[in-house]
């Protein structure tokens, strides 16, 4: 007997190896897989603007990685709030209390992505909402409201039509630059409650909708279930965090492991063994740390790292072998 819905996943429609170059943005689900892949010494380059939750915020980010035009001093979209200073296309983890601190870190991350959009093939987008919040003041949409007074904001449903349409123009973009882009869509499985229950299921359901039409137009582009693994096949309160809203530890584990029975061929989940086999080294803890049992054990781990990045070049292993070599001068 079945006591599950399983969830039917779609195996083989792309493929990710180590040597995929890809952007993830959008909700915090997409840092969640992203950090599985970055541990997994996958080449990502994750939310640069910090975590994004609408499609207009998140298209404009990837218009704006696209162009890497910089945030200068007179920018609008540049303010401050209580002593702080925040960008209105930033999460709240680059604010700053100095406006030159703020630009410097903004656009410093910018350029980052800006080269990495160059020779990406791969953007992962996780969608978190179809509300959005945009200034009376000019009426742009942010992606985040940094806390200022709820009266400034206008708050409402996106369109299915518009979000396609936003979307699509950065389709359009990117493939400008690589024609053999792909793009993976996700709808986050977290619930925005504060939006009230039904509001909630009328945003994942306008968010589900777009993405559709988005797959129907474009061959360019998939969809990975992962609102459908956690709502339907896992469904049960045990599989969330302590706020019933989150995914915990062990939904996320097993939506990874979906993930890889779609994306990964055998060759890539033997190297991604491989590294986490050199990863699980690497967080062991030594009871004597000055031992020469410890050091060679460290020097064994610089020898795999050595020979794993010799037989995948696109490997990094440089800062994890810098650690152990200082370690090992001692």
């Amino acid at each position: 007997m079945q006591f599950t819905t399983k969830t039917e996943l779609p195996i083989g429609e792309l493929h990710i190896t180590h040597e995929s170059n890809m952007i993830l943005i959008g909700s915090c689900f997409a840092g969640n897989i992203g950090s599985k892949l970055s541990e997994r010494k996958f080449r990502i380059d994750a939310n640069p603007f910090g975590v994004q939750y609408n499609p207009m915020s998140i298209a404009s980010v990837l218009k704006r990685i696209a162009s890497g035009e910089p945030f200068g001093e007179c920018s609008e979209e540049i303010f401050e709030h209580n002593g702080q200073w925040h960008s209105i296309m930033h999460h709240s983890d680059f604010s700053d209390s100095s406006k030159g601190e703020l630009l410097v870190k903004i656009n410093s991350r910018l350029r980052q992505a800006h080269d990495a959009a160059k020779g990406c093939d791969l953007v992962i987008v996780t969608l978190g909402t179809a509300y959005a919040y945009s200034r009376k003041s000019d009426g742009r949409i942010v992606g985040n409201c940094h806390k200022l007074p709820a009266r400034e904001f206008n708050r409402r449903l996106l369109g299915i039509d518009e979000i396609v349409a936003e979307l699509g123009n950065v389709i359009e973009m990117y493939r400008r630059v690589n024609r053999n882009v792909k793009f993976l869509f996700t709808i986050s499985p977290i619930r925005h409650l504060r939006d009230g229950a039904h509001d909630n299921q009328k945003s994942k359901s306008t968010l589900l909708l777009a993405v559709d039409e988005l797959i129907t137009r474009y061959s360019c582009c998939h969809y990975f279930p992962a609102y459908e693994i956690v709502l339907d096949e896992l469904r049960d309160y045990r599989f969330y965090a302590d706020d019933m809203l989150h995914p915990s530890a062990v939904a996320v584990k097993y939506i990874w492991e979906c993930f890889d029975k779609c994306y990964f061929s055998d060759a890539t989940r033997e190297l991604n063994s491989n590294v986490e086999e050199i990863t699980r080294g690497l967080e062991h803890r030594p009871f004597d740390a000055e031992s020469d049992g410890y050091r060679r054990f460290i020097g064994t781990l610089v020898d795999k790292m050595n020979n794993l990045t010799k037989r995948h070049p696109g490997l990094d292993f440089g800062k994890e072998i810098r650690e152990c070599n200082t370690l090992l001068k001692r």
